[in-house]
């Protein structure tokens, strides 16, 4: 039996034992259990305004990546005073690459626009973009330390990498989201940025499986193939909500009609997007498993009605004037 059908084997015994314990995915006592329900006394603007979350963390990882520059660079107004992220930088991409991340950058300011315009913004939330915080993640993720420490604004690859981190998330929750938007213009509003965010996993996807074979370096040999698979299990470990994640090769149960192991997209098993909630979403971005308790990419919480509604429910774990450290 490879790692690989191990791990999906686990969440699937993972899932099977909640719905045996009664702990459903239907639950709404978020405060008790962990919820897999979208279903909260939330409008369609908090909603949409909540995913702005993600998209600041996109449009500065892409920016600086690709540009050098961050988001206020190119918007002075968007970031509504918020701080300006730790620890991004100029990647050291190749040519093509670099041109990829920069379009997708640009992308990520006009969804940013879109909403403020629309909905109305939120203040940027402080990210923590640092290669220390990358790199704990994959860490976590692969289960021992990288030598050298994984660094992803080191190489193509590893800013590759890095991209299959996060972006997904937000994917999946534009997804969870559309169900439960009533007004025509917000669901076409998601609708268009769902289907941008789609074609952007799309492509980051088809680098990575390009490269599917190759070692990453910095953990004694694990394939790239494999990496992605241990983020997706990551994912979904935090998620606690199923198997909504998947790498770039799986069992053949989970491929598409059971028929191939390879997974150039991420669906279910009728190949449809996969659906997280807001608070599927903060446990994994917060890297805690906890709606309540930032931490990971958003050390400082992530922002708007919803998210901060989460905190001021959850015990205090100093997230008010928090600071990070960063060398």
């Amino acid at each position: 039996m490879d790692d690989m059908f191990k791990l999906y084997l686990s969440l699937g015994l993972l899932l099977v034992s909640h719905q045996i314990l009664g702990i459903s995915c239907n639950d709404h006592e978020y405060d008790e259990h962990p919820s897999c329900s979208g279903n909260m006394s939330a409008s369609d603007a908090e909603r949409v305004r909540f995913a702005m979350n993600l998209e600041f963390f996109e449009a500065e990882f892409f920016l600086e990546g690709a540009t050098g520059k961050g988001l206020d660079a190119f918007n002075k107004t968007l970031a509504k005073g918020g701080p300006p992220p730790v620890g991004a930088m100029k990647a050291n991409l190749d040519p093509i690459t670099n041109k990829i991340v920069e379009e997708f950058a640009y992308q990520e300011i006009g969804h940013l626009r879109a909403i403020a315009d629309m909905v109305g913004g939120i203040q940027r939330p402080l990210l923590n973009l640092s290669k220390e915080n990358f790199a704990t993640t994959v860490d976590r993720a692969v289960g021992r330390k990288s030598d050298p420490p994984f660094d992803p604004y080191a190489n193509s690859l590893n800013y590759l990498i890095a991209m299959y981190i996060i972006p997904y998330v937000g994917l999946t929750g534009y997804t969870g989201t559309i169900p439960f938007l009533v007004d025509f213009h917000v669901k076409r509003l998601v609708g268009g940025l769902l289907g941008v965010e789609s074609g952007q996993d799309a492509a980051i996807r088809t680098l990575l499986y390009e490269r599917q074979h190759e070692r990453v370096k910095e953990y004694g040999g694990v394939s790239v193939a494999e990496l992605t698979d241990h983020l997706s299990t990551l994912r979904n470990e935090l998620g606690m909500c199923g198997i909504k994640d998947e790498g770039l090769s799986v069992p053949l149960w989970l491929g598409a009609e059971n028929r191939t192991t390879s997974n150039l997209l991420s669906a279910n098993q009728y190949s449809l997007s996969y659906g997280r909630t807001p608070q599927e979403i903060l446990r994994i971005v917060y890297g805690t498993g906890d709606e309540h308790r930032p931490g990971g990419f958003f050390p400082c919480g992530a922002n708007g009605e919803i998210a901060r509604g989460f905190l001021e429910k959850g015990p205090r774990y100093g997230y008010d004037g928090c600071v990070v450290n960063h060398h």
